[in-house]
């Protein structure tokens, strides 16, 4: 499974990718998870992510990001901002199952 993940960027996007593909590794499942600035979600949308989440510290720029998703058909939801505490990475996880089912 490949997730975009588009952030502000900084030391808290690194932390939550790093948990999300914890998380993945200890329920078997292979993940790739790739953190982008805003600028580059046009650019990035036609490369195959299964699901596009968007970080909290970014929600004003929640409908733009969503847009380009819908437009290639990939599901995109909000990062709950408690993926940011020490049980980030199942809160992560789920969020991703949810956005995939």
């Amino acid at each position: 499974m490949k997730v975009l993940f588009v952030c502000s960027g900084g030391m808290s996007s690194a932390i939550v990718v790093n948990a999300l593909k914890k998380e993945a590794e200890k329920a078997g499942l292979e993940m790739q998870v790739h953190a982008i600035g805003t600028g580059e979600v046009s650019d990035e949308m036609s490369k195959g992510w299964d699901v596009c989440m968007v970080a909290p510290q970014i929600r004003h720029r929640f409908d733009q990001v969503k847009k380009a998703a819908d437009q290639v058909g990939i599901p995109c939801g909000p990062i709950p901002p408690q993926a940011y505490t020490p049980l980030g990475g199942p809160t992560l996880l789920k969020t991703v199952k949810e956005l995939t089912a």
